[in-house]
């Protein structure tokens, strides 16, 4: 079934990792993404593609939504953390929801 509400910004994000530092950054990553659903966001998802590329995809309700808790957060460790394992960035992709079939795993007990 197909979702009725889905997000209304997403953003993509692209970039390639320090050898050695994949750990720090999904470290950071993640700690980042508790302090964003704090802040409202949606979720995000981290992979790792086969062209060595790492790809981040968040979901937030509006892109006002996601420039306040960048403005509040650009000075945390974890920001630093993150950015610090980074190699080459890419710039980043908005993304339009045309249609959304994801399923979300049930979480156990």
């Amino acid at each position: 079934m197909k979702n009725p509400n889905p997000p209304e910004f997403i953003v993509l994000y692209r970039c390639k990792i320090k050898p050695g530092m994949e750990d720090q950054f999904i470290e950071g990553w993640s700690q980042g993404t508790a302090l964003f659903r704090e802040m409202g966001s949606l979720g995000s998802r981290l992979h790792r593609g086969s062209d060595e590329l790492w790809y981040g995809y968040a979901q937030w309700p509006s892109a006002e939504a996601r420039s306040d808790a960048f403005g509040r957060s650009l000075n945390s460790p974890w920001f630093a953390m993150m950015h610090e394992a980074i190699e080459m960035s890419l710039p980043e992709i908005i993304l339009e929801p045309i249609s959304d079939f994801l399923v979300l795993p049930i979480a156990a007990n």
